[in-house]
């Protein structure tokens, strides 16, 4: 339970509601807030990880944490925030009648980071990346750092201004239709490192990862660790995600991604997708080096790089609160993504030379095709019925022979 005086506070300044709308501007200050009376002593710090705490107040914890840590590390470098940018001109701007999914996400980005560093001697700079978007996010995102008194730290870019090129990471890409997502971090990352940045953090346009957590990431990073992963399923992490989005056959694609990169995922790293990492500007460089994929699977080749490399990758709990409407995951297709993320995570496990289990990659290479994944997500196969999601992509619950066989069957009645 929430301390007595915790909840004094609470009955006094309304710090804690026990609901969390990532839209608020209210809310974000509250949180805030909060995260402050803890930091005072004036509120008791609670598990994070406690499911029977309000959603604000564990978020507040996570809060509380990162800022103790960033003024502890007094650090002098500066760290980067990378965010991809499609159809994002609606959640960039407010919400309001006019614009009813606007969450002003680069300013509320701005305010948290303010926030954080503030009084540290950490420097920082945010770097939204447009990626090929139709609707031109960056002509947005460019508008609204102008009114915020921290937009001199932002610096927006266009993947349609970097490519073609002869050289660098983005010279294999020919087009920004060839991109998902993966060419539009690329070119911010490469951009931070050129610009001299110490660590780079990767997140998502929206206000699903509250950024006043990136001490969370700092920490470990500031410790030795090459590379710190968020992780959603961390017993201490805050995981608030409309699962209902996908079919009951998702279980059927993370068996397949999860048997196919068996080296990745046998680190532990389940949440290999998550908008929360950070990479050291030397890990970087070895990435930027060879990209494998411009798809949404560059957070794969990006974790494979660094284990091939020998780099060291930590993993962190953190607060995340699904965005879902106006995903880019929903707008082009939610099976469009997975056929990404499956193929990427196969070619690049082949790009990078590391052991992957060569049946399964084969039964990507045949099936995974967007309109193939429609039909699984909607079935689950016997085998798979109940099974837990930490058991997901051992084969002898489903072979790559018996799955190949299901995918068959299951394609000729269609």
């Amino acid at each position: 339970m929430v301390s007595e005086r915790h909840e004094e506070r609470a009955s006094g300044t309304q710090l804690v509601t026990g609901t969390f709308d990532l839209a608020s501007q209210e809310d974000h200050d509250r949180i805030r807030r909060l995260a402050d009376a803890i930091l005072a002593g004036d509120v008791r710090a609670q598990s994070p990880g406690d499911p029977t705490l309000p959603l604000d107040a564990r978020i507040a914890a996570h809060l509380a944490t990162s800022k103790e840590t960033v003024q502890a590390l007094h650090w002098e470098g500066t760290v980067a925030v990378v965010f991809a940018m499609w159809g994002e001109q609606r959640r960039l701007r407010p919400r309001n009648s006019d614009n009813p999914t606007g969450e002003d996400a680069l300013h509320v980005k701005l305010d948290q980071l303010d926030w954080l560093f503030d009084g540290t001697p950490t420097g920082w700079r945010v770097y939204p990346v447009d990626d090929g978007d139709p609707d031109d996010s960056a002509t947005v995102a460019i508008e609204r750092a102008t009114h915020h008194r921290s937009g001199d730290r932002v610096l927006v870019l266009r993947l349609a201004d970097a490519i073609p090129t002869d050289d660098g990471p983005l010279a294999e890409l020919d087009h920004v239709d060839d991109s998902r997502k993966g060419g539009a971090i690329i070119l911010g990352a490469a951009t931070a490192v050129a610009d001299g940045c110490n660590a780079v953090v990767m997140t998502d346009a929206d206000n699903s990862v509250n950024l006043g957590q990136v001490g969370g990431l700092l920490g470990p990073f500031h410790a030795g660790a090459d590379v710190v992963v968020g992780d959603r399923k961390h017993p201490d992490a805050v995981l608030v995600k409309a699962e209902a989005r996908w079919g009951p056959g998702i279980v059927v694609l993370r068996h397949m991604q999860r048997m196919a990169g068996r080296t990745l995922f046998a680190t532990g790293l389940r949440d290999t997708q998550a908008a929360f990492k950070l990479y050291s500007r030397d890990a970087l460089i070895d990435i930027l080096a060879a990209p494998s994929t411009f798809g949404f699977a560059f957070d794969s080749d990006w974790l494979y790089a660094s284990l091939a490399g020998g780099r060291s990758i930590e993993r962190v709990p953190f607060a995340f609160v699904d965005s879902a409407e106006e995903s880019a995951s929903i707008t082009q297709g939610p099976m469009t993504t997975w056929e990404s993320l499956l193929r990427g995570l196969v070619s690049a496990a082949r790009a990078r030379n590391v052991d992957h289990n060569v049946e399964m990659a084969q039964v990507i290479d045949d099936y995974a095709s967007a309109a193939t994944l429609e039909l699984v997500v909607e079935r689950v196969p016997p085998e798979l019925e109940g099974v837990p999601d930490s058991q997901l992509g051992d084969p002898a619950l489903m072979t790559p022979a018996r799955l190949r066989q299901w995918l068959e069957e299951l394609t000729q009645q269609f």
